[in-house]
């Protein structure tokens, strides 16, 4: 399964959120998945990318040209793939249409973002991948209440909780994407 990771791209994050994204690269890539990444080499996206490399799984990064023009970020050159693009909407489509299941861990506006725009999509009928949270260290903690906090004031429908789920577990959140199906999820009711 090609896993699509979005994490934070800063190395000024505390080193604990480090060592867990280097282990579910880690964990993923044994239990033979690939990864799909925005080809950044310092935060969680290279942690995760290195704990993937660090078993032999295969890594392709995504990133636009602009960053490594710019310094924005350093990128993961040890990927097995790296694909150039013009813009970040680029990047996030190949991202995206490349994935079997989406993993947010700990990040900053681009991961709020990108996770954002993927369970709208889902939510849309777009795609009916398994979005799942790495909530290392409680770090989403505060997101998955206001996930609720929308849901029980009635500007989300209850059923959208079914769209992405949390894990505090890294096995577990592997065995959620394995086995993922939508069956209990009633389409119909998400945009009600």
């Amino acid at each position: 399964m090609k896993v699509t990771v979005y994490g934070a791209a800063s190395n000024r994050i505390d080193d604990k959120y480090i060592k867990d994204g280097f282990e579910l690269g880690k964990r993923l890539g044994e239990r033979g998945h690939s990864m799909v990444f925005g080809a950044g080499s310092d935060g969680l996206m290279g942690a995760v990318a290195r704990g993937f490399k660090s078993v032999g799984a295969f890594v392709h990064g995504v990133i636009p040209t602009f960053f490594e023009e710019n310094g924005y970020e350093k990128i993961f050159y040890e990927a097995d793939k790296i694909t150039y693009t013009e813009t970040m909407a680029e990047r996030k489509a190949i991202m995206e249409d490349n994935a079997d299941a989406f993993v947010i861990t700990p990040g900053g506006i681009g991961t709020y973002e990108e996770f954002f725009q993927i369970i709208t999509l889902k939510q849309l009928g777009r795609h009916q991948k398994a979005i799942a949270l790495f909530n290392s260290h409680g770090y989403f903690d505060d997101l998955k209440k206001l996930l609720e906090d929308a849901i029980g004031m009635g500007f989300v429908n209850d059923e959208c909780k079914k769209l992405a789920l949390f894990f505090d577990d890294m096995d577990e959140l592997i065995d959620y994407i394995e086995n993922y199906n939508t069956d209990d999820i009633e389409w119909n009711l998400l945009k009600r």
